[in-house]
């Protein structure tokens, strides 16, 4: 019970923490004037990965590198096959021409680059961690200088500037938040998986990488409820992007992350290779650029097939 009350109060820290983060870092880039599109593939895709990042590094620096590994691959899979799916079976999303030239090919080559990397050895050593984050990088220059920029509603209300201290109040919050909530559900999870005789990679790929994809499953559902078109197929590959190359490339960094359990490397990076291919055919059939309710259904059958799977 008191491990379950650990991931329970783990996570509602983390959501906190990544909310409170959030308004800090785009309060700070308002104060700073940096563009919102910047703020929208930077300083936002950092803030809602921060509960994985914290997660990841702190279960490689503790000693349970299947958490971090199963944290992020599990997260990637939840995002497509669990918000994605959600989102869409809420509201059919419009799919840019970005998605098919930009967005899914880095995609699908972060997961091949982290697939390269871990398969054959069962490591990702440090040298491998400061390529994906090159290669992050990259993709981020790439981004602002070549992409055109999104679509800004002229209706948006104008942004309001928090006082300085609040600021730094939201900062010091989340952060601790963050930290705290990531110690927290370590410890439960840990505690779930020796109680219940599974490994720390089942109760990563399953418990705690849903946790952590919490805050962009809660944003979708709110921009839909909220009828904003501004959610998009390319913020969630966004997301997934940023989890392999930012989320493992700094932990891997800091220390190199090793594979205890297999059925990660036999089991689950094959399902998230799977599920980040299928959604380029799901956007071109049965309509071209779009993503409707049957391909929800779809994702959310790969998921739950996904689970079933992983716990048996």
């Amino acid at each position: 019970m008191q491990d379950f009350l650990f991931i329970v109060g783990g996570l509602a820290l983390l959501i906190a923490g990544g909310n409170w983060l959030l308004k800090a870092a785009v309060d700070l880039s308002l104060k700073l004037k940096i563009p919102k599109i910047v703020i929208g593939m930077t300083v936002v895709s950092f803030a809602t990965s921060a509960p994985e990042l914290i997660v990841s590094i702190n279960a490689a620096l503790d000693g349970f590198p299947d958490l971090a590994l199963g944290n992020v691959v599990g997260s990637n899979i939840a995002n497509l096959g669990l918000v994605l799916a959600v989102t869409i079976l809420l509201s059919p999303i419009e799919v840019s021409k970005s998605f098919y030239t930009t967005d899914w090919p880095v995609m699908m080559l972060a997961s091949l680059l982290f697939f390269f990397f871990i398969y054959f050895d069962g490591v990702l050593q440090q040298y491998e961690g400061v390529v994906m984050v090159v290669f992050l990088f990259l993709f981020l220059v790439y981004l602002l200088r070549f992409q055109k920029p999104a679509v800004v509603d002229p209706e948006d209300e104008p942004d309001v500037m928090m006082p300085t201290y609040k600021t730094a109040l939201y900062l010091g919050l989340g952060g601790t938040a963050l930290w705290g909530g990531s110690e927290l559900l370590i410890n439960g999870a840990v505690g779930l998986a020796t109680l219940f005789g599974v490994s720390e990679r089942v109760i990563a790929i399953t418990i705690v990488s849903v946790g952590t994809s919490i805050p962009e499953l809660a944003a979708s559902i709110i921009a839909i409820l909220k009828k904003e078109k501004a959610i998009s197929l390319g913020n969630l590959i966004g997301s997934n992007i940023f989890n392999l190359l930012a989320v493992l490339g700094i932990t891997s960094i800091i220390t190199p992350i090793s594979v205890m359990d297999e059925g990660l490397l036999t089991n689950d990076i094959f399902w998230m290779l799977g599920i980040s291919f299928l959604v380029l055919p799901l956007v071109f059939i049965p309509k071209g650029l779009r993503l409707g309710w049957r391909d929800g259904v779809v994702l959310l059958g790969m998921y739950f097939a996904f689970i079933y799977i992983t716990i048996r």
